[in-house]
């Protein structure tokens, strides 16, 4: 009877997970266009809704009602999948996040994660690494010589990044000696000062960067540069396929903004007089803010410069950090 409760528990916090982080991504493109307007001294969307607001709907519509088509010379199986890869890896990534602190409902205890494994961080960056498939594949399935370099970039920038991020990563678990996101978030449960980022600040800067980078953000959205290369992988998708890339690419955002949140920010954690959950909501929404922010304010850099960037300034710095974090905790 128990294993059948937790089945069914289990099924239920998956569905949630989905429903909400899928309204969440679409519902980022509004805010994300609004807060771009704002900084640049435009009005964004107005005119479908109050102040626009029903042009995610509207989007969505259109999304669902495009033609769906596919080149003639594209390798159909592999063309049709490879969406599909980026939104699966990127809600299946937070299976093992914990988003809010235990509560109580109708007399029942909810853990707001769906599978509280050991090795939650491990789990959450293989799993997401995995999503680079999905741009790289629709780029060399596409029969276009731009698709087929925005996949070429893709996998040069993901697999450069993860390895700094997983490097970043490092230090901190060092510290904690657990690999657990409950663990971590347990660590910092003394306050504001026994935050991960006042010992271990070069990881948070770093890993920052890198999941600029992995969530293809600007200045590292270099995947689909239209300036360059189109649309880069996505050049060939349309409808419901070309949104499925981006629903992965803004729950990916969010999934960086509660690791961040978790392993560096205190978590969940109850700050002053601020309850855990409206803690975190207030912290991952900050970080969302400044990825738009990033967006609004900073130029694309070149391949090569990103390149420069990951392997002879943020690597040496992330292994640096290590050895650093080594020394402190031996002596």
């Amino acid at each position: 009877m128990m294993e059948t409760g937790f089945i069914i528990e289990t099924i239920v916090k998956a569905v949630v997970i989905l429903a909400v982080f899928s309204a969440l991504a679409g519902f980022t493109t509004y805010i994300e266009r609004k807060v771009l307007a704002f900084m640049q001294r435009r009005l964004g969307p107005m005119n479908v809704g109050p102040h626009g607001v029903l042009q995610l709907a509207a989007d969505g519509i259109k999304l669902f009602m495009k033609e769906d088509f596919i080149p003639q010379n594209a390798s159909r199986p592999v063309f049709m999948i490879a969406p599909i890869i980026t939104s699966a890896t990127a809600f299946i990534a937070m299976s093992a996040v914990p988003f809010f602190p235990e509560f109580e409902l109708f007399g029942y205890t909810v853990r707001p994660i769906i599978s509280d494994i050991n090795v939650g961080v491990l789990f959450v960056m293989g799993v997401a690494s995995v999503g680079l498939y999905g741009p790289l594949l629709g780029g060399m399935s596409s029969a276009n010589k731009w698709s087929l370099l925005g996949g070429a970039r893709t996998a040069i920038q993901l697999l450069s990044y993860e390895v700094v991020s997983g490097l970043a990563l490092l230090a901190p678990l060092m510290l904690v000696g657990s690999l657990s996101l409950i663990d971590i978030n347990a660590y910092q449960a003394e306050g504001f000062t026994s935050w991960l980022i006042w010992t271990q600040p070069l990881a948070f800067v770093l890993f920052v960067m890198a999941g600029f980078a992995e969530t293809n953000r600007t200045p590292f959205d270099l995947l689909e540069h239209e300036a360059e290369i189109v649309a880069g992988y996505a050049t060939e998708y349309s409808g419901m396929r070309w949104g499925m890339f981006f629903i992965g690419e803004y729950a990916n955002l969010f999934t960086i903004c509660f690791l961040v949140s978790l392993i560096f920010l205190g978590g969940y954690n109850d700050l002053w007089f601020i309850p855990g959950w409206i803690a975190i909501l207030l912290k991952v929404f900050s970080l969302v803010f400044f990825f738009l922010w990033t967006r609004a304010a900073w130029p694309h850099i070149r391949p090569d410069q990103l390149m420069w960037l990951c392997w002879k300034i943020l690597m040496p710095l992330a292994v640096i950090n290590i050895l650093i974090t080594g020394f402190v905790m031996m002596f």
